[in-house]
């Protein structure tokens, strides 16, 4: 069957690659067509664009490439009638997505939806476009099937392949020492520094991370890069501070640290199932004023995955303008300390783990998947 896969940035492009491995398994004349990254060119087919010339984020970025991103959905919708697949899967990425899910219904396509947009938290009127144009919704969090059954549409949950991803990570056994020696680090415990994976967000939200460096001397910083951004970019962003990079190495990085500073996003639940102290440190656009409207409309208690599934506070979320020098030194000093702060958080990742499924929720999607397509 012939499969035609969008997923618009870099956690998009990691699940879809290894739905993509395991649909092979379950459909061994699989063909794939996609939008995504190097990790699904890596399984195979034809690759249409890179998330990193489709990943727009902020209302003024997206009002300055409003002529690319026109093109990029007729691009889009003329290769999905050429191809003719058997059915579109969409990954997240909900402004793009939920036009190409409508497009698609329209014309005959079937559409899978892999991967929820958070509309739970953000826009939940979006149900009903999901509702109208997608044929079938695999969810990977509890809360988000019991979201969907208060709206009278039926998902199906399979567990988190993030479990997946972490379970068959490359150098799972690699040492310290060979870590280190392998990016010229030095023997000091690591606080690594996850600051997304856009632009913007690098911009607003590392400098504020970089800004505790100096209160640690003890500690080795180490940003891990997203593979879309390039080394110029990120040297223009740090300036002199004494921090190093890793490129494509974030599991590893984060195996080796003691703590980390983390973006909100995919990027929290990550670090919780490998077992690192964070702090959530999220900052949008727009100051105090947009920052406040935004909260008033946000349907959930908490920004971070981790607190979300959990439904409490695990990790401490710093946001906006509590997102300072001194309430990230703090903060990070009460998880670096070994004491019960460290180890009750250490503690609730493991019930984490757990309550998401256990591992091979990447094979069990693509049975349902394949499943499906075999029973029209």
């Amino acid at each position: 069957m012939r499969y035609y896969i969008i997923a618009g940035e870099a956690s998009g492009d990691l699940h879809a690659s290894n739905l993509m491995k395991e649909i092979k398994n379950e459909d061994s004349a699989a063909e794939f067509r996609f939008w995504g990254g190097d990790l699904m060119q890596a399984q195979g087919g034809e690759l249409v664009k890179h998330y990193r010339e489709t990943a727009f984020m902020g209302f003024l970025t997206v009002l300055k490439n409003l002529g690319k991103i026109r093109a990029n959905f007729s691009l889009c919708e003329k290769d999905l009638l050429e191809y003719k697949p058997d059915v579109l899967i969409l990954v997240d990425y909900p402004g793009f997505n939920l036009r190409m899910a409508k497009f698609a219904k329209e014309n005959g396509i079937r559409v899978h939806y892999y991967i929820s947009p958070k509309i739970w938290a953000w826009k939940e009127g979006r149900v009903k476009k999901i509702k109208a144009h997608v044929d079938r919704m695999f969810t990977i969090f509890p809360f988000e099937t019991e979201f969907y059954k208060k709206h009278n549409y039926e998902v199906s949950f399979g567990g988190n392949p993030l479990l997946d991803a972490i379970e068959n990570r490359p150098n799972k056994d690699e040492s310290f020492e060979d870590f280190t020696a392998k990016n010229n680090l030095s023997n000091k415990p690591i606080v690594a520094l996850l600051a997304g994976s856009r632009k913007q967000e690098i911009e607003r939200i590392l400098p504020v991370m970089l800004d505790v460096v100096g209160d640690f001397p003890d500690h080795q910083f180490v940003v891990a890069a997203a593979p879309s951004i390039t080394k110029e970019f990120y040297s223009q962003v740090v300036g002199d501070r004494d921090v190093k990079f890793v490129y494509g190495q974030t599991y590893d990085l984060l195996q080796q640290s003691k703590a980390a500073l983390v973006t909100s996003g995919t990027a929290t639940l990550e670090t919780a199932l490998l077992r690192i102290p964070q702090v959530v440190c999220y900052i949008t656009g727009g100051g105090k004023i947009l920052f406040a409207i935004g909260k008033r409309l946000l349907k959930v208690k908490y920004i971070s995955l981790v607190n979300l599934v959990m439904d409490q506070l695990i990790v401490k979320e710093l946001i906006q303008h509590y997102c300072n020098k001194q309430s990230i030194t703090q903060e990070l000093k009460n998880i670096l300390e070994e004491g019960n702060y460290r180890s009750e958080m250490l503690e609730n990742y493991q019930l984490l783990n757990e309550k998401l499924g256990g591992a091979g929720a990447s094979a069990r999607f693509a049975k349902m998947i394949v499943e499906d397509l075999k029973s029209q």
